[in-house]
């Protein structure tokens, strides 16, 4: 009898090329994951030195259900001596972000305009960069707030070598400079005028350059609000959180924030819709010789009328969802003092600040 034979039947060559290609995306997937896991752990952990604590019982609730919110910005003058903890802003930003909405509002404040510091026990008006310096981003925080009438939820403090890190942390950013200038200052940096791709080192001077422009300090505010809407575009528009992590890594040094990590993730997350429309502001003031009890001679000072206050109070409020409200504050009592103050004139005047206190 003729011995039959059974074999068992061949399975496909294309099931078992498709178990090892399930195999190697298995494996290259535990990879990734444990790269990106390495990222987040590293970045999380440099991120909590930067990180400062926030009292505000609603800071991780607010961000998660994307409620409008305001964020200080600072850029202080330390970053050339490795540190951040003092020293005056010269950057000071209030940004005011409604992801329902989809826009987002940047109002830059002059570091010379006159405001009562809030945090001394005894009254106290000098130039608004003097609160950094008095009682660090806190009190900054707590300063511009009441100058605006706005709440302001977060601050973000950066020195002037974060902002250069930044820059090149995200490929470079492009501007469009809107005159040939040489910032002698910075560095001997020469800007052409147009669509210019920038560098950290060239993004630094040329949101620090103020003498060569005839608007002053008001043209370095409009170009360093360009810088940082720039830096925003590139960063938000990462493709993956992998990068997002890396930068922030990147800035752990230089930065100082009442923002913990997963809640700048969560703004990375929530509230990138923003950046598309992007208006841009300047609280403007006027020009005067202010005499205060700090030196032997006048300083000059940038002061606001209540009409200007009044005109970026209700704009921030607004893309806040926040009713209007009238001005009563410091400012606008000084200015009552001082009825014989123009304001919108061409020339410089005496402007005397009077404790308040004693008023009172």
């Amino acid at each position: 009898m003729q011995r039959i034979e059974h074999h068992s039947p061949r399975k496909p060559k294309s099931h078992r090329l498709l178990k090892i290609l399930l195999l190697v995306m298995v494996i290259l997937g535990i990879g990734v994951g444990a790269y990106a896991g390495k990222i987040y752990l590293t970045a999380h952990s440099a991120m909590n030195k930067s990180f400062r604590g926030n009292t505000d019982k609603n800071a991780d609730k607010r961000i998660k259900d994307k409620d409008n919110l305001s964020i200080l910005i600072l850029g202080v003058d330390t970053g050339e001596e490795g540190r951040i903890d003092r020293g005056n802003s010269d950057t000071i930003i209030v940004a005011a972000l409604n992801p329902n909405q989809k826009k987002m509002q940047m109002v830059s404040i002059p570091r010379d305009t006159a405001a009562q510091i809030i945090g001394p026990k005894n009254f106290k008006m000098t130039k608004i960069n003097s609160a950094y310096n008095i009682g660090g981003s806190t009190m900054a925080k707590k300063t511009v707030s009441e100058l605006l009438n706005i709440p302001i939820n977060y601050y973000v403090t950066l020195d002037m070598k974060g902002l250069e890190k930044v820059v090149d942390a995200v490929g470079g950013i492009d501007v469009n400079v809107p005159f040939t200038f040489t910032s002698e200052a910075t560095g001997g940096q020469t800007f052409n005028k147009g669509k210019r791709h920038l560098n950290g080192n060239m993004a630094l001077a040329y949101a620090r350059m103020r003498h060569e422009d005839a608007e002053g300090d008001y043209g370095r505010q409009k170009r360093q609000q360009q810088v940082i809407k720039a830096i925003l575009q590139k960063s938000m528009s990462f493709s993956g959180f992998q990068n997002f992590s890396s930068l922030l890594d990147s800035l752990s040094d230089s930065l100082v924030t009442d923002i913990n990590f997963d809640n700048m993730v969560g703004l990375f997350n929530n509230y990138r819709v923003v950046i598309n429309n992007v208006e841009s502001d300047t609280l403007k003031g006027q020009t005067a010789w202010v005499q205060t009890a700090d030196y032997n001679f006048p300083l000059s000072f940038q002061i606001i009328s209540q009409k200007e206050l009044q005109r970026l109070s209700d704009k921030l409020r607004s893309t806040l969802n926040l009713d209007s409200e009238p001005i009563n504050n410091a400012e606008t009592k000084e200015n009552a003092l001082n009825p014989d103050f123009k304001f919108g004139v061409d020339y410089d005047q005496n402007y005397l600040i009077k404790n308040l206190d004693e008023e009172n």
